[in-house]
């Protein structure tokens, strides 16, 4: 299948993940130690070359990412590969036709092979891929994930045994105290100070180039910390903490997606943390309720009991807190929202809101887009056009629900 072309799309499900798949696909969401997009990738042996998702997600443009496609750019004249952003594969499987075929995981359907000549099945086949399950296929080791919490739910396993097969490179530092028997990976450019320690005993410890950690600061595995991040004190672990993220505090079983700065003191945990997110010092979320009972969480289809008994907070892209803000076990912030004054924000909040606790209203979208471009512009990085609209079409496409 070297000649294949690959693409995720995302169905039914994967497009109400919220507050995420709002402004990004699915297989732009991290599971483990890679982004659902990136193991495919590794599990097929082939870069995705887009994704068929949501057409408001048009103009998708992230570095390092392919972009969101339509059907009709989808060449006929090759071997595709079409496989749901849901799907963890286990391993590259055993045999795949050059097509035509259907693919399956546990009985579930996941995607079909194409040959050339071949059209895209219709977008009522991507939504609900389910309607063609029982149909002849061929089985793939793996599982689909159900649930955006399913992220976090067994996060800590996957990300271990993630990085234990990557290995590692690089002995301990001078002055780096280590407990535990995994290893410490350091990347190129990777530095780390004295008076940090680094603890194994859970999972390894991988730090990608040009990664820093000042100290003091306490390193827990499994933890993946991606290339051009600052770890800046405290205790961070059993996280994925994604490229160029500023990172001090408390951050534990959590996924930071990138160009996060939660540059000072406060709690995170069980947390799904989308791109661009600035966290105000002492920012704090719950993640685990004081009768010890599970988790329910608000969906776009009303609320839904996750079966998990800690879960933290769900923050969508360019999400910005104020100082001290609180959030509660399994709170909702959607993409683009700004909470400040230091009162506890409702369980969710509507994308693109703008106040403080119950008292939200819309974050006017001209002064939104200045600060999304201020903000990027500080890390070197500028506001795309097609971002740009896409981000305008969310705004207006959601403002319905900030009339409620």
């Amino acid at each position: 299948m070297t000649t294949a072309r690959l693409y995720l799309f995302d169905d039914h499900h994967a497009r109400r993940w919220a507050p995420f798949t709002l402004t990004r696909p699915a297989g732009e969401l991290a599971f483990g130690a890679w982004l659902l997009r990136e193991r495919t990738e590794r599990a097929l042996g082939l870069p995705c070359q887009g994704h068929l998702t949501r057409p408001a997600l048009a103009g998708f443009d992230e570095p390092d990412a392919p972009p969101v496609v339509a059907s009709a750019d989808v060449p006929s004249d090759a071997h595709r590969i079409l496989l749901s952003s849901r799907a963890v594969l286990e391993g590259p499987p055993e045999v795949v036709p050059e097509g035509p075929a259907r693919l399956a995981v546990r009985g579930m359907t996941v995607g079909w092979v194409l040959a050339p000549g071949d059209a895209v099945p219709p977008d009522d086949h991507l939504r609900f891929p389910a309607r063609h399950d029982g149909e002849p296929g061929i089985q793939l080791a793996g599982r689909v994930l159900l649930h955006p919490w399913e992220l976090i739910g067994d996060a800590e396993s996957q990300l271990a045994a993630d990085l234990r097969a990557l290995g590692a490179r690089g002995g301990t530092p001078e002055g780096v105290g280590r407990v535990g028997e995994d290893p410490l990976h350091l990347g190129p450019g990777a530095e780390v100070e004295a008076g940090v320690v680094v603890d194994t005993r859970g999972g390894p410890v991988h730090l990608e180039e040009d990664v820093r950690v000042e100290g003091p600061a306490r390193l827990v595995g499994p933890l993946l910390v991606r290339r051009g991040s600052t770890i800046l004190g405290g205790r961070v672990g059993t996280s994925y903490i994604g490229p160029s993220c500023r990172v001090h505090g408390e951050v534990a079983d959590s996924i930071l997606l990138g160009f996060v700065n939660k540059a000072h003191e406060g709690h995170l945990g069980h947390a799904v943390v989308g791109r661009w997110v600035n966290l105000g010092a002492m920012t704090t979320n719950s993640d685990l309720k004081n009768n010890y009972t599970p988790v329910r969480m608000w969906t776009l289809d009303g609320d839904r009991d996750t079966g998990l008994l800690k879960v933290g907070c769900f923050l969508g892209d360019h999400v910005k807190t104020g100082i001290g803000t609180l959030m509660n076990t399994g709170t909702v912030v959607g993409a683009g929202s700004n909470i400040f004054g230091g009162l506890t924000p409702p369980p969710v909040v509507p994308p693109f809101s703008w106040g403080s606790g119950t008292d939200l209203r819309d974050y006017r979208l001209d002064k939104f887009l200045e600060g999304v471009e201020r903000s990027m512009a500080r890390r070197g990085q500028s506001l795309t056009a097609g971002v740009r609209t896409l981000l305008s079409r969310a705004w207006r496409e959601t403002r319905v629900r900030r009339a409620v």
